[in-house]
């Protein structure tokens, strides 16, 4: 008895089967790649963003800082240095004439007729106080021009101009992490026509005494965040 064996041949992959397959892996590659990088980009983009964000919360709590400093400065001026403190006011209370227009010691004050002409795109001539010094504003970046806080004495406290860094007349710790201690003007002026009563609890234009000069303050206090591009700015504005 014989036997018959059959011999199946082998398959073969065509040249145009292994093109395709490569289409395909190749399409897979890409798409997987792609996917990648806008997963990439979308958690930088969302590191971006939260670190812009806590840049700013940094600024804007430095500048509050600031602005708290200057209120315990004006209200509570010391006559002798305070603790840690660089400077001393020399007296326990501001006056009018410790004012000046260039913003000696961080007081600032202004004619009443230059508010009237101001206007940002115009020069420095016609500037705010406050504004940057690009517009003509009276900070001085000039941080050496300044008394510093490390070591705390200093030699130009009766001459600086501009803003004065925090703690500067307190004694304040300053700001940790930020790129530089955060500032702050006081300007004075005067108003008429503001108090509609002894105990002031409202503010009008309808005095009972419409000839009455108002004394008035108001503090700019600029923050500075991880980057010293970064700046807030904040106001208040009292009456004593």
């Amino acid at each position: 008895m014989s036997l018959l064996i059959a011999s199946i041949p082998n398959q073969r992959v065509e040249p145009r089967e292994r093109g395709v397959a490569l289409v395909v892996v190749m399409m897979i590659i890409i798409a997987i790649t792609g996917i990648s990088l806008w997963t990439a980009r979308q958690s930088m983009l969302s590191e971006g963003i939260a670190r812009n964000e806590n840049d700013q919360a940094a600024a804007w709590q430095a500048a509050e800082a600031a602005l708290r400093d200057a209120e315990r400065d004006f209200i509570s001026a010391f006559k002798e240095k305070a603790d840690n403190a660089s400077c001393s006011r020399g007296k326990v209370k501001l006056i009018p004439s410790d004012f000046t227009a260039n913003c000696l010691r961080g007081l600032c004050a202004k004619p009443d007729a230059d508010y009237a002409l101001m206007a940002w795109t115009d020069g420095p001539s016609v500037s705010e106080t406050w504004w940057p010094e690009g517009k003509g504003g009276q900070w001085n970046d000039d941080k050496d021009a300044k008394p510093g806080r490390q070591p705390v004495t200093a030699t130009n406290c009766d001459t600086f101009v501009g803003g004065v860094p925090l703690g500067t007349f307190t004694g304040v710790a300053p700001v940790n992490g930020v790129s530089r201690q955060p500032e702050y003007l006081i300007e004075y002026f005067r108003r008429k026509n503001v108090r509609i009563n002894q105990v002031e609890t409202q503010v009008s234009g309808q005095g009972e005494r419409p000839n009455e000069w108002a004394e008035m303050y108001r503090i700019t206090a600029r923050g500075f965040g991880y980057s010293e591009r970064t700046q807030v700015v904040l106001q208040t504005i009292f009456m004593p």
